[in-house]
Order: C-alpha cells, then structure tokens, then sequence
C-alpha cells in the first residue's frame, strides 16, 4: 500500500490593513495594524452589522490556522476611496 503524503497548505501572508479572510462560517476583516495588536470584524458572512474587536497578532493568526482561512483577493472598488465631499456647497 502506497502512502500518499497530504498536500501542503499555502503558508499564511502576513497580516496587512484591508484584507479579508474567508472561513466556513465567518469572515475576518483586518481594520487597523500596529506593532503588536490587530483592530479586526468578525462575523457571518450575510451579518448587517459586526462589531469591532482588537486582539493580538499571534493570537489572530493562530486563529485564522486553526480555522483554515483563505485570504480573499483584494477588489479593485476596494482599493479606491471616494473623494471627501465639500462641506457647505451644492
């Protein structure tokens, strides 16, 4: 009987402003970065609203291990704001 060896995963990106992680049943979204404390949402999928929480890096990214996440490609509507509008003016 031949043993076939499991594929192996795709090591994790480091964790960057703006990215989504795609789970079975959730969604992370990286808000805010800083050197040791990640500003993050995490909630379902169809989820009106989802509250802001901060944690850890180590802990977030064990956490997105653990749950097989995928990081999701960033849009291209993503990546441009709209223009601040004037205030005052019509």
């Amino acid at each position: 009987m031949i043993k076939s060896k499991p594929t192996a995963r795709a090591p994790l990106e480091p964790l960057a402003d703006g990215q989504v992680w795609h789970m079975a049943e959730s969604k992370l979204q990286v808000t805010q970065l800083g050197k040791l404390l990640v500003h993050y949402k995490l909630g379902k999928h169809n989820a009106v609203r989802v509250s802001n929480s901060i944690g850890s890096i180590r802990s977030i990214e064990k956490y997105l291990k653990t749950n097989k996440a995928v990081l999701l490609p960033a849009s291209p509507l993503a990546a441009k704001k709209p223009a601040a509008a004037k205030a005052g003016g019509r």
